[in-house]
């Protein structure tokens, strides 16, 4: 492996010597695709004086299903299966997360609080609902579904229902029992050692440079009980290393339940049945803060429940919406 890395990288220097004007490494577009403040092509949406990478399908005036992935850090490529509840009369947003995917990026001092991410949601619903009474799902995967559950505790009363995917946890001590038990960093395994070494070659501090080597870091990271990594555009370093930070040094800011128990709408709680981190005693102890909640396992994949499970996952989905609507 190191042996191809290295080869690749020489080959990628070799052609950049090749131009007449030399690209840098940290230079837009050469290590990562280019984010919404670089290409004036992607679609986005301003939230909260951010640009956010952003798109909607279906009838604007349909109930809004509103998917946010996980991370933090990744972005919705991995969610676009729910492109399908069109076909059942929904209107479904997709959006990355501030310094994620291709949305802006922004400095570390921005991660302050888990607050930024609730008020952002906060602003993306307001973007698309057009009317007070317009019904609203959140679709929230791994810490996409803990920051659904976080938006939900503090504001009961605008959502009138949630799909959740093995989120972590709802508080610091269920979330690092989890962790604890997966996606495991092996320090002298051969990807680390691979990284590393390919690390002596390309250094920096910017965004682009530092969300490629987030990329070789993750590339043999695969959730447990599934064949492959899950697809993204771009993974923000900025985002991931602070967001871990802040749980690690302020554990009270994960946690959503305070108020759980004021939320009466159903909830769908999916777990995975190749997850052997997770399965259904962790599902059981976080869903258990939830007072109105539907448990399903969805069989043949792991983790990536969206991406490689959504032939399994879109029939309960499809049920429960039909029965909160």
């Amino acid at each position: 492996m190191k042996n191809v890395l290295l080869s690749f990288l020489s080959l990628l220097i070799l052609g950049c010597s090749a131009c007449e004007e030399r690209q840098k490494l940290s230079d837009e577009g050469v290590l990562v695709p280019l984010t919404v403040m670089e290409d004036p092509l992607l679609p986005f949406i301003i939230v909260n004086n951010v640009k956010l990478h952003a798109e909607a399908f279906g009838n604007p005036d349909d109930p809004i299903v509103v998917v946010i992935h996980g991370g933090p850090g990744v972005d919705y490529r991995g969610q676009l299966n729910f492109k399908e509840l069109v076909s059942d009369s929904l209107y479904v947003v997709f959006y990355d997360q501030m310094g994620s995917g291709l949305s802006q990026r922004l400095g570390k001092d921005h991660y302050k609080n888990v607050q930024v991410f609730i008020d952002e949601l906060d602003g993306v619903i307001n973007h698309y609902r057009q009317n007070s009474q317009q019904k609203v799902i959140l679709a929230g995967h791994s810490w996409g579904g803990m920051l659904a559950t976080a938006y939900f505790n503090q504001n009961p009363d605008k959502i009138d229902g949630a799909i959740l995917a093995e989120p972590g946890g709802f508080n610091w001590e269920q979330t690092e029992a989890y962790l604890s038990r997966s996606r495991k960093i092996e320090l002298f395994g051969e990807s680390t050692n691979d990284f590393v070494y390919l690390d002596q070659f390309i250094t920096g501090s910017d965004h682009n440079t530092l969300d490629y080597k987030m990329v070789l870091s993750l590339a043999s990271d695969v959730a447990t009980g599934d064949v492959d990594p899950p697809p993204f555009w771009r993974y923000g370093w900025i985002c991931n290393s602070a967001s871990i930070e802040l749980a690690i040094n302020h554990p009270e800011q994960l946690d959503f339940t305070a108020n759980l128990t004021a939320f009466t709408p159903k909830v769908l709680f999916a777990y995975s049945e190749l997850n052997e981190s997770y399965g259904p005693d962790h599902a059981k102890l976080v869903s258990g803060f939830l007072s109105n909640v539907e448990l399903v396992e969805i069989e043949g994949c792991g983790h990536e429940i969206p991406e490689y499970g959504w032939a399994n996952f879109y029939p309960a989905v499809k049920k429960y919406l039909q029965e909160i609507l």
